[in-house]
């Protein structure tokens, strides 16, 4: 990770001072989780029959019937809410990625307005960018003031954890590319050797995770850029499941 930063910064110098000069003012809402419709569901493949192993779980989570059996209204809402969390097969069944992407995202809304209520992050040090890797959330604070978020993000997979502890960020790219991984790394903010904040095409909730950086949604990657500068703290705490 070190050597793809050393050689982001040569390559991008112009650009990061040109990046310095971005102004985002657009706001951007708390957390707040869609379950699609049937629409954003529809695919080529067919919906199953089968009854998965979290239905009853799954049916109580969507505000369906809880009766652990597979109805075809039951698939659809399912295979909805895989369609737009990321998980593939998209087919309806309530396995256990499944069921894990939903106890994820239900901590998730859970947290609300107050997702330091547990006093975890650290609110002594002026502004700060906590991220929970439990509940997979992020959020800059001020004091106790909460300035942003908490939005949802995708730390490291098993194997790439992202690093715990207290950090600060130390350089930004706005257009940075991974030279391991030739992959865009749009609005990066590195806060931990070759581990930055960045956003992603693709849907934060998909397994398995990042290779160690905090993956976000555009807009709110976009909202981190504007509010967080070079030296400005970072604390990661909490441990991923399956990590």
């Amino acid at each position: 990770m070190k050597r793809q930063l050393n050689l982001g910064i040569r390559r991008s110098g112009a650009v990061r001072r040109a990046g310095a000069a971005l102004a985002l003012t657009a706001l951007t809402l708390p957390l707040t989780v869609a379950f699609g419709s049937t629409a954003q569901a529809a695919t080529a493949s067919s919906c199953t029959a089968s009854r998965g192993p979290y239905q009853k779980q799954a049916e109580k989570f969507l505000g369906l019937p809880v009766d652990g059996r597979q109805s075809a209204a039951d698939c659809r809402a399912i295979r909805a809410f895989q369609t737009s969390h990321g998980i593939t097969p998209n087919i309806g069944y309530a396995g256990p990625v499944t069921w894990g992407v939903m106890g994820v995202v239900a901590q998730q809304k859970a947290a609300g307005s107050n997702p330091n209520k547990a006093r975890k992050c650290p609110t002594n040090k002026g502004r700060i960018a906590c991220v929970d890797l439990t509940r997979q959330l992020s959020w800059i604070q001020d004091g106790s003031k909460l300035v942003f978020g908490p939005v949802p993000i995708r730390s490291g997979r098993d194997g790439y954890e992202t690093r715990t502890g207290a950090k600060k960020i130390y350089w930004r790219n706005l257009h940075h590319v991974s030279t391991i991984y030739d992959v865009p790394m749009p609005y990066s903010q590195f806060f931990d050797g070759g581990q930055a904040f960045h956003s992603i095409s693709g849907s934060v909730w998909s397994a398995p995770g990042s290779h160690g950086c905090v993956n976000m949604r555009s807009n709110d990657a976009k909202k981190y850029w504007s509010l967080l500068k070079n030296g400005d703290d970072v604390y990661v705490y909490g441990r991923k499941s399956g990590t």
